[in-house]
Formats: structure tokens, sequence, C-alpha cells
């Protein structure tokens, strides 16, 4: 036997239990639908306190693990579902690579198809890209068990959407993600870290000033009366820009960030009612009772607050952004900001196309569906 012939026939060895596992998830969905009962789509379980209900069987996605291919030199890297994204950035770090939009975890057990379900971006995403940026292409299954294939190098678009991005952020209730294949960056060479005292006006000014000059940042977080900078890329680039800003130089910024990204730090509590606003980045601060932290150079406010929530929908609807409300014991109100009717039809219009009997993830974002 050849050694390509050995290569090739080692391959498709492997993919029998691969597909077999597909196959499973294929029958269970179309047992499912069959039946009309909901199916809840479910990896590590660190976002289950995001979104709406979490009702019907669970279909877990963990056994659908692994790197399916990673092409350094081409800044690409496709994985299954079910791996943990702590694996898959191991993996790319041995080669000087990232993903871009910085995940955030919220747990060990954090795998790729709820990071990309979720379609959360972490304290890169102003300057490096969203998740809906970064993915090129996924394998998914529909509401009808069916097996398709997105973006990449198989197929674009159908029926005039761009699918692969349309199940970044749709919490799984358009399909089971299989595979999801990512453009990868390169790891900066140097990073710093800067903090600086200033008051929320002043923060959101100084942040959106920094953004229209050439500088290397690449995160900016304001909590409790101080701006965060980092800066990334090549050493002089960073050094010189650290002369412009000014500030304290950060000792262990790697760690500020992993803590931003992952809702570590204190101004995050488990038993908060948390909401996720964005707006304009030079919107003015938030006239809400409550505590703020602020990303995404002001486009992204974190607030801590028991305010109504048509008051705080309403303070985001007058300033041309919306609000969500993240984290919570009680979501009476709607997690996700209610939809108009233009939205509120294509929504549904896109439902009735991948999953007409309305049993993936129901009530995950919205109740109608």
């Amino acid at each position: 036997m050849s050694f390509v012939s050995f290569v090739v026939n080692a391959f498709y060895l492997n993919q029998k239990p691969v597909q077999h596992t597909v196959d499973q998830f294929a029958q269970v969905i179309r047992k499912a639908r069959a039946r009309k009962q909901p199916l809840r789509i479910r990896g590590g379980g660190t976002k289950d306190f995001y979104g709406g209900e979490l009702t019907g069987d669970v279909l877990d996605t963990k056994t659908y693990s692994g790197i399916v291919e990673y092409e350094p030199t081409e800044l690409v890297i496709t994985a299954r579902a079910g791996t943990p994204i702590a694996e898959i950035e191991a993996a790319m770090r041995e080669r000087g690579q990232m993903l871009g939009f910085e995940p955030p975890h919220f747990g060990d057990s954090s795998t790729l198809g709820g990071c990309i379900a979720a379609g959360l971006s972490g304290p890169r995403r102003p300057h490096a890209g969203s998740a809906r940026d970064l993915v090129l292409g996924v394998r998914m299954l529909d509401g009808k068990g069916s097996d398709l294939r997105f973006g990449g190098q198989v197929m674009k678009n159908v029926a005039g959407y761009d699918v692969s991005r349309l199940m970044v952020g749709s919490m799984g209730t358009l399909g089971m993600l299989l595979e999801v294949s990512m453009k990868a960056l390169p790891i900066p060479a140097s990073e710093t870290t800067l903090c600086r005292e200033n008051s929320p006006g002043e923060a959101i000014e100084l942040m959106n000033d920094f953004a229209g000059k050439p500088l290397p940042i690449t995160a900016t977080c304001y909590v409790e009366n101080r701006l965060y900078i980092r800066l990334s890329g090549a050493e002089p680039a960073v050094r010189a820009a650290l002369g412009k800003l000014g500030g304290e130089e950060v000792r262990d910024g790697r760690a500020f960030w992993k803590q931003v990204r992952d809702h570590q730090l204190d101004f995050f509590r488990a038993d908060q009612v948390l909401w996720r606003i964005s707006l304009k980045s030079t919107s003015p601060p938030l006239p809400l009772p409550g505590t703020q932290l602020l990303e995404w150079n002001g486009a992204l406010r974190w607030l801590d607050s028991d305010a109504e929530a048509s008051v705080i929908r309403d303070a985001a609807t007058r300033l041309g952004g919306h609000a969500t409300l993240f984290r919570a014991r009680n979501k009476s109100a709607g997690v996700f900001h209610p939809l108009g009717p233009a939205l509120l039809k294509l929504h549904r219009r896109l439902k009735g196309t991948f999953d007409p009997d309305g049993i993936l993830n129901r009530g995950r974002m919205y109740s109608e569906f």
C-alpha cells in the first residue's frame, strides 16, 4: 500500500465514528420533530445563565469534539462544536496565533459551539472584529435533521442569507452547530496595559479620541473611576504609544483582561441583575441608577441596576442602542431587546426555514419562537 493510500484510508476510517455521531444527532432531532418535543442544545453549560428558558431534553454536543483542520499559514482553523475553547486556544498559541474576537469562557468547560451560538466577543472586539466577523463557515444540523454546510470553501449564501454568520448569536434556535471554521490572527509581539484615573465623561471622550489616532490600542475598560488601556503590537510601537498616553503600567495586564473577559472582576457578582447595553461609543454616560463598567471605547456598557426594565431599555433606545438582560433570576421582562415589526417578521421567517416545528432551543431568544 502506498503512503498516500494509507493516509486516505486512515482518514476515512477515522471519519466513520465521527459521522456516526452526526447521524445519531440527526436521528434525535428527527424523532423530536415527529413528536413535537423541544430539544435543548448544550455544550459545556457555561452560558446556561444567558438567554431565556431552558426547556426540552438535552442534546449534548461535547461528544462531537476535536480540531478538524488547522492551517496556520492560511490563518484558518476548523473545529467541532464540542471542542473546549481552551483546547483550541492552546493549539493556536503553540503556533503564535489566537482567536481575534477573544471569546469569553465563563468556565473551564466552555465549548466552541456555545461561544459561537451565544455570539459574545471579548475586549479585543472593536479592534480585531467580532465573532460574526471572523467566522468563515459552519456545518450544522437544522430542525429537520438535515446535515448542512455553509461558507468557507463549500457554499457561500442561500436564499439571500449568509447562514454561517446567521448562526453566530442565534442561541441554537436555528440549528445545532457541528463544525466552525474561523479566521486566526497572530499573537502580538508585545503587550502592555496602562491605567489612569478619570471621570466617566472624560473616559468616554478619551477612548474615542484615542480610537481616532494611529495607536496600537486593542482593549479599553473603564471601571471604578479608572480607565484601563491595552496596547499590543510591535514593541517599538507599543513603547512609543506609552509616552503619548500617559498613566501607570499595570503589573499583570494579561490577568486583568482575562478577568474582564470572563466577568471575574469585583464589579461582576453572581447574584446581580446585570444589563448589557450596546450604544454608539460617543454616547454620554447613561443617566441610570446603579454602577457601570464600560468597554469597547464606550460602545458596550455593563450596568448593575435594579431599575425597571422599561426604564433601562427606554434610555438605551433614546441613544440609538439596545439593552439585553444579561444575567438575572427573574427574566419576565424578556432577555433580549424587543423586536420591531420588520425584524420580528424576519426572525419568524428564519425560524420557519431552519426549524419549522420550533423544537430547537425553544424560547431561548424570544417567547414567540
